[in-house]
């Protein structure tokens, strides 16, 4: 290999070994943010938790037509429980990401995760 080979080799992987760097960076700060899981039912807000500072699982029971449950732990949230007839908000499983959501239509009942 020539001299001027070695030096573009060299500054391929310093460039290389940047982007991973910035990437592993960005990934950490990312579970730093807040995040917050807000319930709403018939578009009027029940109550909006902050993710990260939950110490211990809780639930809260929803009012309505329908037998409701929502699990809340550190840094996700689901409906736990229900008696509508179709459970796909219980299928839905844990929320975790901003944007994440479940909705159960025969209760009227949205859990979705947002940032700040």
């Amino acid at each position: 290999m020539k001299k001027h080979d070695i030096i573009l080799v060299s500054i391929i992987i310093l460039l290389v070994l940047i982007g991973l760097g910035s990437i592993k960076f960005h990934q950490s700060q990312n579970g730093k943010d807040l995040r917050f899981a807000e319930i709403t039912q018939n578009n009027v807000l029940i109550e909006r938790i902050d993710l990260n500072a939950v110490e211990e699982p809780r639930e809260i029971t929803l009012p309505g037509k329908y037998h409701e449950i929502v699990l809340v732990e550190k840094g996700r949230i689901r409906f736990k429980e229900t008696n509508c007839p179709d459970q796909i908000c219980v299928r839905t499983g844990w929320l975790v990401n901003p944007g994440d959501y479940a909705v159960c239509l025969p209760n009227k009942a949205i859990v979705n995760i947002t940032e700040n």
